[in-house]
């Protein structure tokens, strides 16, 4: 199976972005097909090609960008939140950005751990500094989307007094393989699948508050600066993993971020 899928049927200018580290050196870099096209700078300061290309297969692909925030939405599908009607606002939480890991980095269970589960979502990437936006003006600031995986251990949330444990633990915010833009975010097909079994799978028109209302609604109380990634929320239910489980979230269009539980 493909890493890097073809684009959704009426993208536009799709574009494949994606961070690296070849010979010792993190770099960034448009992808074409399997050759990279390094870039001088990273994806948010207009860069330009330096005329070098790398063969995809010969680079540890990392996470694609080092966000300065990471933050969740919670119960944003109704076949997650199990109800028809939207709260007054979006239910929001923080990640930190240490729980960051790439396409094939393991995900690690930490200790006492018992319950952890998978949660495959679309990350919304900020491309510019982003604060007190309206709905309307909201996609301007979106640079594009990649795939995640919102890892959560149920009973740290549930008997925690925040999910300081059971959302932001090492290792519990997997992203990648690429940053893609030029896609319309607003209607793409989500699946998860566990050991190649689909167990979650839906289109991002079922979102409970559209990414522009999230990214306006969070911008009221906190500034996003470029880079700043935002899980926008899972759909239907969710399972806890065993050690050896492989998780494989693809979005159309996007592509397929992989990670095996240790």
């Amino acid at each position: 199976m493909s890493l890097i899928t073809a684009g959704s049927s009426g993208a536009q200018d799709v574009t494949k972005y994606v961070r690296y580290e070849a010979g010792g050196a993190v770099a960034y870099g448009i992808l074409d097909g399997d050759t990279i096209n390094e870039l001088d700078g990273n994806f948010f300061s207009s860069p330009k090609p330096t005329g070098k290309t790398v063969a995809l297969s010969d680079v540890k692909l990392l996470a694609p960008t080092e966000p300065s925030k990471v933050i969740g939405i919670g119960l944003n599908y109704k076949s997650h939140s199990g109800t028809e009607e939207r709260a007054p606002y979006p239910g929001i939480f923080a990640k930190f950005p240490t729980c960051i890991v790439a396409h094939e980095d393991p995900i690690v269970r930490p200790e006492g751990a018992d319950d952890l589960h998978y949660e495959g979502e679309m990350v919304v990437i900020i491309g510019k500094e982003t604060k007190n936006v309206s709905v309307e003006d909201a996609p301007g600031y979106i640079f594009g989307v990649t795939c995640g995986n919102d890892v959560s251990e149920r009973s740290w949330q549930s008997n925690d007094l925040q999910w300081f444990r059971g959302k932001l633990s090492d290792t519990f915010g997997p992203m990648g393989p690429v940053l893609v833009t030029g896609l319309d975010y607003t209607d793409l097909l989500l699946e998860t699948r566990v050991n190649g079994k689909t167990v979650q799978s839906q289109r991002t028109t079922d979102l409970l508050f559209s990414v522009a209302e999230c990214v306006s609604y969070i911008s009221q109380f906190v500034t996003l600066l470029p880079g700043d990634v935002i899980f926008s929320g899972t759909p239907g239910t969710t399972a806890a993993m065993a050690d050896g489980d492989v998780i494989e979230i693809e979005i159309e269009g996007v592509g397929i971020l992989r990670n095996t539980l240790k």
